[in-house]
């Protein structure tokens, strides 16, 4: 399983590196990057930040 950002609704409000620091993160703009991979023993984590995302962009995809 992997994390997709839809880059077409992201507005970079963080939440998600809030919720999830080892796969997200703002850059020094205010950019979002993140890793697609994840280790499972961060599931909850990422489930997290899939939830806290504001506009949704977050998905989970095998």
């Amino acid at each position: 399983m992997n994390i997709f950002v839809d880059r077409a609704k992201c507005q970079n409000h963080g939440q998600c590196a809030i919720s999830a620091p080892t796969n997200f993160e703002l850059d020094a703009n205010g950019e979002l990057e993140y890793r697609e991979a994840f280790d499972e023993e961060n599931i909850s984590d990422i489930e997290d930040a899939v939830d806290s995302c504001p506009l949704q962009a977050i998905y989970l995809k095998s």
